[in-house]
């Protein structure tokens, strides 16, 4: 018996029967001979951790654009802390951690520079529209490793896709929006946990809110810190859901789910659209559309396949229909700062020497 046998053997033992077993995934677009020491969803998450998408997300907004503070998040920082929120309660559940933890790594790798902001330029300007989970889904199918994708399980493809609905409900009324796995659906809940909690608090360090303005109900409900708040929600949801058989209903108290809902509506109202953030935002819309617009001339087709060479994109082209598919999947992987890189020498005046 191999390593990867034994484990899943254990497997058996300690997962419950709403969760997903390594041995019952349906399975990758192609199939793959078994690694001998790592089941299938292990598999897939050193797959995501490898990638160069992952690691571009460490210079990805999450809210603040390009922040010079050491303790504001990231799009990566954000990715780790969704990942340990959907571990929590994974475990207490017990799930498929590694399903849970998988999921929870690979649903931003398709995410914009600029944060949402991006996303909306990108929504906007491009004929097919865009939305980050399904360029997430793109990345790890046809983009990601020169154009061969990483060949994810399904589970793993069908969570990245599902974490998100936009402004949709924190649980999902609709099934055709909720995860095939409860693993999956857990790691939607543990992203919206996650923003609530640390975009209010870098919004608390950057002194655009203050932490008088949290609506009241919000506190005396979630508590008055990062840590109380996380705790609250954590605990609500692994106390307040039900198992039945081989089902698991994802349920948060009254209280917590109104207190979250009117704390998300206090963020967007408040934050997201507050004048620090939106200002940022608007010149970083017209550097996301300006630098889209001009690779989609045929006079700088040279200078696309040079940038997409530079990210190791170039072969990826293979998989795109057209120029448009073409120029937002490259705007779409850049970074923050690659993208400010590339703005001043395109359409700044260069120095003479």
């Amino acid at each position: 018996m191999s390593i990867r046998e034994d484990f899943e053997k254990r497997e058996k033992t300690f997962i419950a029967p709403y969760g997903c077993l390594s041995v019952a995934s349906r399975g990758r677009l192609k199939v793959e001979e078994p690694c001998p020491i790592r089941t299938a969803f292990q598999r897939d998450r050193d797959r995501i951790v490898f990638s160069h998408f992952f690691r571009r997300l460490k210079y990805k907004t999450q809210v603040f654009l390009s922040p010079l503070g050491d303790h504001y998040r990231t799009r990566l920082t954000h990715t780790l802390e969704v990942a340990q929120i959907a571990r929590t309660i994974g475990r207490a559940m017990r799930l498929n951690e590694d399903l849970v933890e998988v999921i929870a790594l690979g649903h931003d790798l398709g995410h914009t520079p600029f944060g949402h902001s991006g996303e909306m330029v990108l929504r906007k300007i491009f004929p097919e529209g865009f939305m980050h989970n399904e360029q997430s889904l793109r990345v790890v199918d046809v983009l990601d490793r020169k154009g061969e994708g990483l060949n994810l399980c399904f589970e793993v493809r069908d969570g990245i896709l599902k974490h998100s609905k936009g402004y949709g409900n924190i649980i999902p009324d609709d099934p055709e929006e909720a995860a095939a796995t409860v693993e999956g659906r857990v790691v939607r809940i543990a992203d919206i946990m996650a923003y609530l909690n640390h975009d209010l608090d870098d919004a608390i360090r950057s002194g655009v809110i203050s932490r008088e303005q949290v609506p009241k109900e919000c506190s005396s409900v979630l508590g008055d810190s990062q840590p109380k708040r996380a705790a609250t929600m954590i605990q609500d949801l692994i106390f307040k859901s039900r198992a039945s058989g081989t089902e698991m209903n994802l349920v948060l108290g009254k209280d917590v789910l109104q207190a979250m809902t009117v704390l998300r509506q206090f963020l967007y109202d408040n934050v997201y659209r507050s004048r620090p953030v939106e200002g940022e935002f608007v010149k970083s819309t017209k550097i996301l559309t300006e630098l889209y617009c001009f690779f989609l001339k045929e006079e700088n087709r040279s200078l696309l396949d040079k940038e997409l060479e530079a990210l190791e994109l170039s072969n990826c082209k293979k998989n795109n229909p057209s120029i448009e598919r073409t120029v937002c999947d490259f705007i779409a992987s850049i970074t923050d700062r690659y993208a400010l890189d590339l703005y001043t020498r395109l359409f700044f005046p260069a120095p003479m020497i």
